[in-house]
């Protein structure tokens, strides 16, 4: 999301909505009725992300948009024709358009009003991975008394957001922890390293434009690049790249996890 944010921004930030089509309200959520009406004539002030949530800033008030598991957003020409999941279109000033295309449409368009960061699907949320707030003190704290394993701990929301499966296995990875470990048993120097793992991976990810999945391309059509690049994810049986061990595959929170048995402790 942040990949996608930093792509959109220069292509809104300044313009005014002439208006907003609607094409299929269905979401995962309704798109709200009236959205068009509102924001029609507004200047966008800028994007933000929180989590995997973008804040379209604009004078007449903030709009939240969720890409779900197979949402993007592209910039493409005014008066180009729609595809059969082009659900919503925000028409600019500019004579482009700020299109959703989301064909599961667990995605969502919603409005955030004055004060977004107060919307129920965001004021619970946790610190953002490359904030200063966020370290090893504050996982070890979150984690006291906690059974769950670290892996689902990490990618939950209320501790940290922004961490998704492919990430979490990597910063376990290059943390050295073992994801099926209790996350109330990890004592708080190995929470330091994997707070900075988490970092290291999440900024390198943003700088090789996102990861490259099946539903995943950038606002601008083009793939991410950081799959090249990943040390564990979906290399079941290949050579740990510290070790040589071949990679093995669990599930772990229902979640496909890739780990290293000799390198994760």
């Amino acid at each position: 999301m942040e990949t996608t944010r930093r792509g959109l921004a220069p292509w809104v930030s300044g313009r005014r909505v002439r208006r907003v089509e609607v094409r299929e309200p269905r979401l995962r959520w309704p798109v709200p009725e009236g959205l068009g009406a509102r924001l029609s004539g507004a200047r966008i002030l800028g994007v933000r992300r929180r989590g995997k949530y973008l804040i379209l800033d604009t004078e007449a008030g903030a709009v939240l948009l969720h890409l779900g598991m197979s949402g993007s957003l592209r910039i493409v020409d005014a008066g180009t024709p729609p595809g059969p999941h082009d659900h919503l279109d925000f028409v600019l000033d500019s004579d482009r358009v700020l299109r959703l295309r989301d064909p599961r449409r667990f995605g969502a368009v919603l409005w955030g009003g004055d004060r977004p960061e107060g919307h129920r699907l965001l004021r619970a949320l946790g610190p953002e991975p490359l904030d200063p707030g966020f370290d090893g003190s504050w996982l070890h704290g979150r984690a006291r008394g906690r059974r769950v394993a670290v892996k689902p701990f990490l990618m939950d929301a209320r501790v940290v957001v922004g961490v998704g499966n492919i990430y979490a296995n990597e910063a376990l990875w290059a943390a050295g922890i073992d994801p099926r470990r209790p996350a109330g048993r990890i004592a708080r120097a190995r929470y330091e390293r994997l707070a900075r793992a988490v970092r290291q991976v999440l900024g390198a990810a943003i700088e090789a434009g996102g990861t490259t999945l099946r539903d995943f391309v950038r606002e601008d059509g083009r793939p991410g690049y950081f799959a090249r690049t990943l040390n564990v994810y979906g290399r079941e049986g290949r050579p740990c790249p510290r070790c040589a061990t071949p990679i093995r595959r669990i599930v772990v929170g229902q979640r496909s996890t890739f780990w290293c048995a000799r390198c994760q402790r």
